[in-house]
């Protein structure tokens, strides 16, 4: 069986390159004696023979020089050219005479094989191509396994191969393509498994991906499969993730195919804690072997693993530190509460937010607050903390300066609702716009970089300052204004007249008007067959590429697509300026609208409600409710009614706008620092452009001063990985809402405000009644808007805080639990609008539901009753 084009798995000559980088550590692993399917390998002289007899190579390197990597449009033409070059090209007669003989050598008539690519320049420790080439499974006779190998050939020229290797500066004459044969394991469960836990980076974790049937359905990323986290020294299973396994990869009569699980697996665990430490340990004997972290395919057929594939981790955190479990205050401050401004940063702060970002915070809120109260000795110095990387309000107020305060409430509530409009819409936003305004129209991109922080720095405070006018104006008054209509209200009310909220309902606020555009849009989009299939069709981050890189080729003209483009570009200059998070290191819309992209697919599939019906429903309950109050009610009855009402209803529409502005300034803001990053990036000091987020406002001055006077930079690449290890670690505990934590024999007694209550014949978390009805429905537990792919149509959007760019994914759900919130906080008012029950400020909704749990929420009584599986609790 041995020659020039073929060769045993467990041969010597096996080497990189001869039968690339998957075949030569197949054969390691087989020389290891570990559990390998049988097989051969077709070298790459074969594929060299291939291309030199076909001339191939010229044309490769012709259609080659027309590919512009950043513009993946050229990377497909290119491809497509290739492969269609490769499909019509003959095997030479020798390479197929060996290839023939060789699977019919393999045990079994016509025996079902895995044929796998292999390329020369693939599964290295610094550069893994994983995915890059193809491989076809279940190839059972002559015929198809010849044109399996033509068609591995030719996946070395897929669009993503090309730009990877282009990307790493890798030559295209310099690579070659092996393919490696093996009997197909029929197996019963397979997946992935890391000897090193690639999530935390803690090397003493291995992390298997396990699910049913063949592999592919898991490397694919088309099923969730179950999570284990094994600890290697003991071999013992420290956490698991049961995933609901909906499909699995199986051997039909022509290939392969996805199918259905049977519904009594698709939550039942695959791997028991036995079978789970035995792989581990078998991961950690490859390990041993290879003298490095692996990342290795696995599959079990009957009582035996079969090793399907090991290659180096290539990218691996370094190892998180423990996450925070003492709350120490720093000194001068004896109390801090998660509450105010501190709302709009949920998230562990990264280290250039929360030096140069809190910074500008402090500075204007001190200002705010100085000019407010008239006195600058009333507030502490930094109004905003952090502590184990989260923001606090910092409450230490002396006690002569409180009493102030005390005694000044009256005047203060009488300065707070005067001018409370105007001091926004006349004073606050225009400011605000102006500022923004002035630098867009600048050359900033041609400035110092001293100049462009000092820029990034009046950004910062413009938006803080724009919420101070908010937060001493409208936001209070509208909270202060509809309590009052709501208490003064259920003294008005019959049993039988709608609750408060109908009277505020139906306003045309920033949220509810990007979402009727949005829908306008998706109903042009309808009207070209071309461009809807393709929005439909396409993922929505390959649409985003399209936007950003040019014209996708598909099947509408350029006009229409420019016009898409057109359109989509004025959508985000109205609206993709909404933050998730007062933290600029986190994407606005406007840098990622995937969002929103999801939100117009669903509406251009009619599954999504229309919001100008939603709306006029809305409008017309709220006028028929007034029209009913007004003409029953008489006197003094009817003027408290008129007032109240008349207050609520001015200052609600004006909150939602104003929350919904503060980020303005922040498409622009991160372009700077992305900007200043870039020059970093080319100075040397950091990787990536977006590592400055994780810089410190002394370390970007100080490079900042010498990137200005032409000296060299630092370099601080070693310090990034660390900090990002450190957030992680913070971002795996829920911090206190207060501080100092108050213990009594050592238990936390902040905890029994948590909203847990584990007395009840079943687990139950207590929040706010902020939105009427119930709802049984899967969660989906959602830390920002990376995870927004995630939910699916009907689930429950589980969430710390929502802001108003989460309202694309108020369409899809059945309803919305939160941390942190209340009856006038966004998320009430948004899901009172679209008619799902919400129960919000449950301070454990994220850390106390299982993502993909089923849960019912009570919108109506406040609470959430979460599904427990008895048998599995301690």
């Amino acid at each position: 069986m041995k020659s020039m084009y073929i060769l045993p798995l467990d041969d010597p000559q096996a080497t990189l390159e001869v039968v690339g980088g998957k075949g030569s550590s197949l054969a390691k692993l087989v020389n290891a004696g570990f559990p390998v399917p049988d097989g051969y390998h077709i070298t790459t002289n074969a594929y060299r023979r291939f291309v030199s007899q076909n001339e191939l190579q010229p044309f490769i390197s012709q259609v080659l020089e027309t590919v512009d990597p950043t513009n993946p449009s050229t990377l497909e033409e290119a491809s497509t050219a290739i492969a269609e070059k490769f499909c019509a090209a003959t095997i030479p007669g020798e390479v197929t005479r060996a290839l023939m003989k060789a699977y019919s050598r393999l045990p079994g008539i016509n025996p079902p094989v895995a044929v796998r690519s292999s390329a020369t320049a693939e599964d290295l420790p610094e550069a893994s191509f994983a995915g890059q080439q193809e491989t076809y499974l279940n190839i059972r006779d002559d015929l198809q396994l010849l044109d399996a190998v033509r068609k591995c050939w030719a996946s070395l020229w897929t669009a993503r191969a090309i730009g990877y290797r282009s990307e790493l500066g890798i030559q295209p004459d310099k690579v070659a393509l092996a393919v490696i044969v093996q009997v197909l394991v029929d197996a019963e469960s397979a997946g992935i498994m890391f000897t090193a836990n690639p999530l935390n980076g803690q090397r003493n974790q291995i992390l298997i991906s396990a699910s049913w049937g063949l592999g592919e359905a898991v490397v694919g990323g088309r099923v969730t499969a179950d999570t284990l986290t094994v600890d290697k020294s003991s071999g013992q299973v420290i956490s698991r993730e049961t995933g609901e396994k909906l499909i699995q990869t199986v051997s039909t009569q022509n290939g392969t195919a996805d199918v259905s699980i049977p519904a009594p697996l698709q939550k039942a665990p695959v791997l028991s804690d036995e079978r789970a430490s035995e792989l581990a340990r078998l991961g950690q004997q490859i390990e041993e072997t290879y003298q490095m972290h692996m990342d290795i395919e696995w599959a079990l057929a009957g009582d035996q693993f079969a090793i399907l594939q090991a290659r180096p981790i290539t990218a691996l955190p370094a190892p998180e530190p423990p996450a925070p479990t003492e709350w120490k205050l720093p000194d001068g401050a004896y109390s801090a509460m998660r509450n105010n401004i501190v709302e709009l940063m949920t998230d562990p702060l990264t280290p250039f937010f929360r030096t140069f970002g809190l910074h500008a915070v402090n500075t204007s809120m001190h200002n705010l607050l100085s000019s407010f109260f008239g006195n600058t000795k009333i507030m502490p110095d930094d109004l905003i903390i952090s502590v184990n990387e989260y923001a606090y309000y910092n409450g230490s107020v002396r006690f002569g300066p409180m009493m102030k305060i005390i005694f000044s409430t009256r005047q203060i509530l009488k300065r707070m609702f005067t001018g409370a409009v105007e001091r926004w819409t006349e004073e606050g936003r225009p400011e605000y716009l102006r500022t923004v305004q002035d630098w867009r129209t600048r050359e900033w991109k041609e400035l110092p970089a001293r100049h462009l922080l000092k820029a990034a720095r009046q950004l910062t405070m413009a938006a803080i300052d724009a919420y101070g006018s908010l937060v001493s104006g409208v936001i209070p008054a509208a909270w202060i204004s509809e309590a009052l209509f709501t208490f003064i209200y259920k003294f008005l009310k019959r049993q039988d007249d709608p609750a408060a909220p109908t009277y505020l309902m139906g306003f045309d606020s920033l949220p509810i008007r990007a979402e009727k555009e949005l829908f306008d849009l998706s109903q042009w989009a309808k009207e070209n067959i071309g461009l809807s299939a393709y929005l439909s069709d396409t993922p929505s981050l390959e649409i985003v590429s399209h936007l950003e890189n040019g014209f996708p080729g598909t099947a509408f003209d350029r006009d229409v697509w420019h016009e898409w483009q057109n359109r989509f570009e004025v959508y985000l200059n109205n609206f993709g300026h909404t933050i998730y998070n007062l933290d600029f290191s986190n994407p606005v819309p406007a840098d990622d609208p995937t969002p929103i992209i999801e939100a117009l697919k669903l509406f251009i599939s009619g599954k999504g409600t229309n919001p100008y019906t939603r709306q006029a429903k809305a409008v017309k309950r709220r006028e028929v409710a007034v029209a009913s109050m007004r003409s029953r009610l008489k006197g003094r009855r009817l003027a408290l009614f008129n007032k109240y009402l008349e207050r609520a209803q001015r200052y609600a529409p004006l909150r939602e706008d104003g929350i919904a502005d503060v980020g303005l300034s922040y498409p622009l803001l991160r372009q700077m620092l992305r900007e200043l990053g870039r020059r970093f990036v080319s100075a040397g000091m950091i990787e990536i452009a977006d590592d400055i987020f994780w810089l410190q406002e002394d370390e970007v001055e100080e490079a900042i001063k010498r990137l200005d006077m032409g000296e060299t930079l630092g370099d601080l690449t070693d310090r990034i990985p660390q900090r990002k290890a450190t957030w992680n670690a913070a971002k795996r505990v829920s911090p206190p809402m207060m501080l100092p934590q108050i213990k009594v024999l050592g238990f936390d007694l902040m905890k029994l405000k948590s909203g847990r209550d584990r007395k009840r014949s079943e687990d139950i978390l207590k929040g706010v009644a902020a939105s009427p009805g119930s709802v049984t429905a899967p969660a989906c537990v959602m830390h920002g808007p990376g995870d927004f792919n995630k939910m699916k149509t009907g689930d429950v959007l589980v969430a710390s805080l929502t802001t108003p760019a989460w309202t694309p994914l108020f369409t899809r759900a059945s309803a919305v639990v939160t941390d942190i919130g209340g009856p006038l906080s966004h998320g009430s008012i948004v899901a009172r609008e679209y008619g799902i029950p919400a129960v919000l400020g449950t301070k454990a909704a994220t850390t106390s539901i299982i993502d993909g749990q089923l849960i019912t929420v009570d919108g109506s009584a406040g609470i959430v009753h979460l599904a427990v599986d008895r048998e599995n609790e301690d």
